[in-house]
């Protein structure tokens, strides 16, 4: 993706200004909702190596092989609990689309994340 484009999680930025430096290890998610954003924008670019990293290591798989047939389309934020820069602790509920060989969908979760040593970490699905 080009760091000129839209950014995949619609936050209004560019790709570069926006989660292109989390994915590149520049710099770390602020809070929650903006690691949230950012998975989902690996999602979106298949960025598999960067969703492992940001897993929790009490939650994460071994290994992550991602659907090059599913295009991930649009993120919703629905709604946050905690996940500031100041909390440890946050949920995340969302939806997210995709499209794919067998049709359009959606995927509707509220996630929880851990802050640890500074850094938002995906835990799990409520």
């Amino acid at each position: 993706m080009s760091p000129a484009g839209r950014c995949p999680c619609l936050s209004g930025e560019t790709f570069g200004a926006c989660c292109a430096p989390f994915h590149r290890g520049d710099s770390a998610a602020p809070t929650a909702e903006r690691l949230m954003r950012s998975r989902f924008s690996a999602f979106a670019v298949g960025d598999a190596e960067y969703l492992l990293r940001t897993w929790h290591p009490s939650t994460a798989p071994g290994e992550l092989e991602l659907d090059p047939a599913r295009r991930w389309t649009r993120l919703d934020i629905l709604g946050t609990v905690r996940g500031s820069m100041l909390d440890t602790e946050g949920i995340v509920e969302f939806r997210a689309w995709f499209r794919s060989p067998d049709g359009a969908g959606d995927q509707h979760e509220s996630s929880r994340f851990v802050r640890e040593g500074g850094r938002w970490y995906y835990l799990d699905a409520l």
